[in-house]
């Protein structure tokens, strides 16, 4: 299973949109701030959203649909945030 993702810092007032295959050892290491530029110093990330997939292709589909405006709007929509 694959997990597109969506967490948000209270501290940086910004949400980060990613994907896995695990998702509480990503979630770890966004607030470990082992990965990125982007996450790192910016935590700790909160979980607001995630959507499941069987394939690596349709994680990533999904990833780059909450990227743009309305997957955007969608996710505010959704969550508040």
């Amino acid at each position: 299973m694959y997990f597109v993702y969506v967490l948000y810092s209270e501290k940086a007032k910004c949400k980060y949109t990613g994907y896995t295959e695990d998702l509480t050892r990503r979630l770890n290491e966004h607030n470990q701030g082992l990965l990125g530029k982007f996450t790192k110093g910016k935590g700790p990330w909160v979980l607001i959203h995630v959507e499941e997939f069987s394939t690596i292709k349709e994680a990533i589909i999904r990833e780059k649909e909450i990227k743009t405006g309305k997957g955007r709007d969608y996710i505010k929509q959704k969550t508040g945030y």
